[in-house]
């Protein structure tokens, strides 16, 4: 009997901890988007763009092999990165792309050449995580509204800033080590 209550005390204290992981990354969520400079509205079209997007390219025989595209989407903004095989695909990337509702614009920032490896990506992440963490960390700067995608040592700034937030946000990110290029795709805000 003894061995019972055990086993359910074990089971209750396994489910009240993912109940807790699941509180905190709910309450995370909600304060990110709470102070998004995006309507909720766009924060959603932006999110069903990118399912869109991928679906369009994992659906078209030529972009479907071979080719490393990931997608990014910030306000209608579609960032595409990553590598392909030919200027052909690339372009029918983008093509693909644009067509879809509610894009407003596609930054095409897809190389010609070998796929990344997982020691890239890896590296990628972390090159990432340390711009964001800089972003955040910095008071000039509102790095809540602002998205980091790091591609191949390349740092991709998306969000909506102002212009003296943006030039900061780019001196912040070419200052990291690893960094190699910081290109911008913000949106900018009148004051």
């Amino acid at each position: 009997m003894n061995t019972l209550k055990l086993i359910g005390a074990c089971v209750m204290l396994a489910l009240l901890q993912g109940c807790a992981a699941a509180v905190v990354a709910g309450g995370a969520t909600a304060v990110t988007s709470a102070n998004d400079r995006r309507t909720l509205g766009a924060q959603i079209d932006d999110k069903n763009v990118v399912l869109k997007a991928q679906r369009a390219l994992a659906d078209n025989p030529l972009t479907a092999e071979g080719s490393n595209i990931n997608i990014t989407s910030y306000n209608g903004v579609v960032l595409l990165t990553g590598q392909t095989r030919t200027e052909q695909i690339r372009q029918q990337a983008q093509q693909l792309v644009r067509g879809i509702d509610g894009v407003r614009d596609v930054q095409n920032q897809i190389r010609l050449g070998n796929n990344t490896g997982m020691t890239t990506r890896t590296r990628d992440g972390w090159i990432s995580t340390k711009v964001k963490t800089q972003l955040l960390a910095d008071e000039q700067v509102s790095g809540l509204n602002i998205k980091v995608v790091t591609e191949n040592a390349e740092v991709f700034l998306m969000g909506i800033v102002s212009a003296q937030e943006a030039q900061k946000a780019v001196d912040i990110a070419r200052h990291v080590e690893g960094v190699a290029r910081v290109v911008q795709a913000f949106e900018i805000r009148q004051n």
